[in-house]
């Protein structure tokens, strides 16, 4: 057996790694902005300097995606685990030596899918416990369901479904339950409530959402690598999303799981111990977190004050601020042979419409990041997240704005000085190319990954393929429509209009045509304006500009016919398209949980309450100052989540 170690395996050349992708994103950025320089030199200096900005900031974000997706391509075709660049590394088999609580932070959620996704979760981890010999495993685990529902009716529907659940695996695994009577500071608050109650019972939590789903391999090795790597805070999974028969949502989850797994690779490669959180499917050390990541108040009002509303990637900041490594882990559900059963998944919205929903909370979340680069204390890395976090919305805006430029540049030649071309026709159709080509490239690479290692999961080398082809197509037709709605949602925070964060909508919904064309029907009025006036003023610039307006000309079809799971069935079921790992391996543990939703549903009202929460023992997780931190409090940090004790089992 290993003995436990005080520091986490080394990460070779780290600093080496972030140098490089820092020069070539760089240099590919200033060859970028020169090559557009050159294209655009003849233009008026008010109307170049916008230009050439909006033009570099926007390929510097894609060399940044390409560059990152190379590493991760090299990464995954090696098979190594991009931390330590050794082969991917088996199984853990020493004895579990600490307590874990598997927390499920719920706020009206549906009870049938939120508790039968714990109830799968929580099997998978008794039958691999008893694979691997495990017969203590009650002593080293217990499952806790935090709600915050508010609405009598729905809390005396979701008391009835979890007192059903403890009495389905009472002598197996410990199932508490909690309910706040207010939503004091949402999922953050409410996991704070159960570290400043609960938290010295266990060392360390695996945070879940309503949708999560792991399997029980993965949650015993992240439990061991916790109880090895002593300096190490948090660990992330990478979870792919599942469950999905629209249109829509089978093109999305088609698409993590091509792409994610080698993007996710790269990131890892070049982040090292200073990786993002995602707010679930994560395993965290409770004293660290306890001592390190209370969150703040931002000053001023919302949107961009008060309450920090995406409050993950704060809490791996302020971990890694205090001194702990927080891991990306690509290798814990790699799809290999070697690793089977290794799973880690979640739901995503089934429709264009509740995606951007979705969508319009995180963007005020992360434009609330942009405050926090000037905080004392956090590591660049740190910041670096907060800046690409708030980056993947407001691209849209940049982008939006150099089709605008563009465009105005384009009638203002073709009317004022219509014998004059200022375009050098090769060096902008190159240009144009080249960043068409950088842009898709990590999904290339995504293609060339899987139909070179493991085609036949995603329905064979053809259908992979098609898939593929269809899938670019798609995501090229819908980039228009969410460049448009992040811009409006950009524009509506800045005007000081903030948003409720409420439970995100789960399940499948086919959208009405009412609804469609109420949400979309802007969008095609400007695409069809948009693109009648380049036809008129520049043939040329009409047809390079094609996807963008008629993506937005074909809003309302796109985004109804789209949300159709009898379309979706049709894709995969019938003509083999759009299949996933998840569909073709048929992994136990979502067959589990759809046999558990059947049978959870017919839950009858026994009369039963749910058991008490265990006593709670009162601590402190006091809120992190974000000015005036000293590097000098690290030691204190260290020292004071150091001398945590827990209670014994």
């Amino acid at each position: 057996m290993n003995e436990p170690t005080q520091q986490a395996p080394d990460i070779p050349g780290l600093a080496l790694r972030r140098w490089t992708l820092g020069v070539l994103v760089a240099l590919s950025s200033l060859a970028g902005g020169l090559a557009m320089y050159r294209v655009a030199a003849d233009f008026p200096l008010a109307a170049l300097i916008p230009l050439l900005s909006l033009f570099t900031i926007s390929f510097t974000w894609i060399v940044l995606a390409f560059w990152s997706g190379v590493f991760g391509f090299v990464i995954s075709a090696l098979r190594l685990d991009p931390l330590t660049l050794k082969r991917v590394p088996g199984f853990l088999d020493e004895p579990l030596t600490q307590r874990t609580a598997l927390i499920m932070p719920v706020y009206a959620e549906p009870p049938v899918p939120t508790l039968s996704g714990l109830e799968a979760t929580c099997r998978s981890l008794l039958e691999a416990a008893s694979r691997q010999g495990i017969d203590d495993l009650s002593d080293h685990v217990e499952a806790f369901i935090l709600s915050d529902t508010q609405n009598p009716d729905q809390a005396h529907e979701e008391a009835v479904h979890v007192a059903a659940l403890q009495q389905r695996l009472a002598g197996q695994m410990t199932v508490h339950y909690r309910r706040r009577e207010a939503n004091v500071g949402r999922k953050a608050g409410n996991i704070a409530d159960f570290c400043r109650q609960w938290g010295q019972n266990y060392d360390t939590m695996v945070v879940l959402d309503a949708d999560s789903l792991m399997s029980g391999e993965v949650l015993l090795r992240m439990m061991r690598r916790m109880q090895r790597e002593l300096d190490v805070g948090l660990i992330q999974t990478v979870p792919m999303p599942v469950g999905q028969r629209t249109l829509f949502g089978r093109f999305q989850q088609y698409a993590s799981a091509l792409y994610s797994p080698m993007l996710a690779a790269g990131q890892s490669f070049w982040q090292g111990e200073t990786a993002n959180y995602w707010g679930h499917n994560a395993i965290i050390r409770v004293r660290a977190f306890m001592a390190c990541a209370g969150l703040p108040s931002l000053p001023g009002k919302p949107p961009l004050g008060g309450e920090i509303l995406s409050h993950d990637f704060v809490e791996a900041a302020l971990l890694r601020r205090g001194g702990w490594r927080v891991l990306l882990d690509t290798t814990l559900t790699e799809a290999h042979t070697e690793a089977p059963h290794c799973h880690s998944f979640e739901a995503m919205p089934s429709n264009f419409l509740d995606f951007a929903k979705r969508d319009r909370r995180w963007l005020q979340g992360n434009l609330q990041h942009l405050r926090l680069l000037a905080a004392s204390g956090f590591h660049p890395l740190s910041r670096l997240h907060f800046l690409l976090g708030a980056m993947g919305y407001l691209s849209s805006l940049v982008w939006l704005g150099l089709l605008i430029c563009t465009s105005i540049l384009v009638g203002y030649t073709e009317i004022e000085e219509p014998t004059v071309s200022p375009l050098p026709q090769p060096l902008s159709l190159g240009l144009f190319s080249l960043t068409i080509g950088l842009l898709f490239a990590p999904k290339l690479l995504g293609w060339i990954l899987a139909f070179w290692q493991n085609p036949e999961a995603f329905g064979g080398r053809l259908r992979l393929t098609l898939s593929t082809i269809g899938e670019v197509l798609f995501a090229a037709l819908c980039a228009p429509l969410t460049m448009a709605w992040h811009s409006l949602f950009i524009i509506t925070v800045l005007l000081g209009r903030s948003i409720e964060w409420n439970t995100q909508p789960r399940g499948e919904r086919s959208l009405p045509w009412r609804e469609v064309w109420l949400h979309t029907s802007w969008l095609s009025l400007c695409g069809m304006a948009w693109g009648a006036a380049l036809a008129l003023l520049s043939p040329t610039a009409f047809v390079w500009l094609t996807p963008a307006w008629l993506g937005l000309i074909l809003a309302a079809p796109i985004v109804k016919y789209s949300s159709s799971p009898s379309r979706g069935d049709y894709a995969t079921d019938r003509l083999g398209l759009l299949v996933t790992p998840a569909l073709s391996h048929a992994p136990a543990l979502l067959t589990h949980y759809q046999a558990l939703l059947d049978k959870n549903a017919h839950v009858s009202d026994s009369g039963i309450a749910p058991n008490d929460p265990p006593p709670p023992r009162q601590d402190d997780m006091p809120a992190q100052a974000l000015k005036g931190f000293k590097r000098e409090e690290l030691a204190h940090y260290r020292t004071t989540a150091g001398t945590f004790t827990r209670a014994a089992p």
